[in-house]
């Protein structure tokens, strides 16, 4: 028992973290999700983890979960969900996320809100309630908020900032403060089957990091996305169908030390057209 909570608390002691606290883990994948941030074409439920306004550019309601076992382990298995209803007074997104095992476990739900102001601007926000529970030891949680914006630079050139957690949210039992984050992105679609984007993100305590990644659409049901992530090394892929209203990507990661990381995605739009990879109706 013992092994088993401390398996997956001293792998993460170990590996700088892609996420934007002192204690909650999001997937390895997380760039992988929100590829599409950056972009009006590639932008999908996932992408406003990334960046809560690109909510202001999704125009149908839509679902999605999604499922990783970190490491190949059952103990560090990950888990997300994300719904967003687009409104007249702008989107909204709910998305819930747990990662762990009975002996140790994170768990977060979120409220997102995003909207246009004219169309050069996107902002959004979002507010978090973050717990940890180890049983008969310690059951902690805490409160944060983070906020982002877009700017359309062109029909093809988008750019944003992103800032997690500016005013140190803190757990309740403890004085432990949840870690700041912030981020410049940049997307660009090259045309309507190509599509690149990058973040710088410099989270408190840790070294600049430079996640990168390209989507290419070999056609309008099939597409596939790779990319990186420099503080680890991290190599990141994934292959994505879409029908009718469904899409479903075959994703995964690669540590150079840890091993691999494989994921499964599944989006529903619930809008009366196809949704295809790029965003597209048909």
């Amino acid at each position: 028992m013992r092994k088993k909570i401390l398996l997956p608390i001293s792998l993460f002691l170990a590996l700088p973290t892609l996420v934007f606290s002192q204690t909650s883990r999001l997937n390895l994948a997380a760039p992988y999700l929100g590829l599409g941030a950056y972009s009006k074409q590639q932008v999908d439920v996932f992408s406003y983890l990334s960046n809560q306004a690109a909510l202001a550019q999704i125009k149908d309601a839509g679902a999605g979960v999604y499922g990783e076992r970190r490491f190949s382990l059952s103990e560090t298995s990950q888990y997300a969900a994300s719904v967003v209803i687009p409104t007249k007074q702008g989107n909204f997104g709910i998305n819930m996320k747990y990662f762990g095992f009975t002996d140790y476990n994170e768990n977060q739900i979120s409220l997102a809100y995003g909207r246009s102001l004219g169309k050069k601007v996107d902002i959004g926000a979002q507010f978090n309630y973050y717990g940890y529970k180890i049983p008969s030891y310690v059951n902690d949680n805490a409160v944060n908020f983070e906020i982002g914006l877009i700017t359309h630079l062109t029909d093809k050139l988008n750019a944003g900032i992103h800032v997690y957690n500016p005013i140190g949210g803190k757990f309740s039992k403890t004085d432990e403060q949840l870690k700041s984050a912030y981020k410049l992105g940049l997307g660009y679609d090259a045309s309507d089957k190509f599509f690149v984007s990058g973040e710088i993100v410099k989270e408190e305590d840790y070294p600049v990091n430079v996640n990168a990644g390209i989507q290419y659409r070999f056609m309008k049901q099939l597409f596939a996305r790779a990319g990186i992530s420099s503080a680890t090394s991290l190599a990141y892929g994934g292959v994505g169908v879409s029908w009718n209203n469904f899409r479903l990507d075959i994703s995964g990661s690669y540590h150079p030390q840890l091993g691999w990381s494989p994921g499964l995605l599944l989006i529903m739009n619930f809008g009366k057209k196809e949704i295809h990879v790029d965003g597209q109706k048909q």
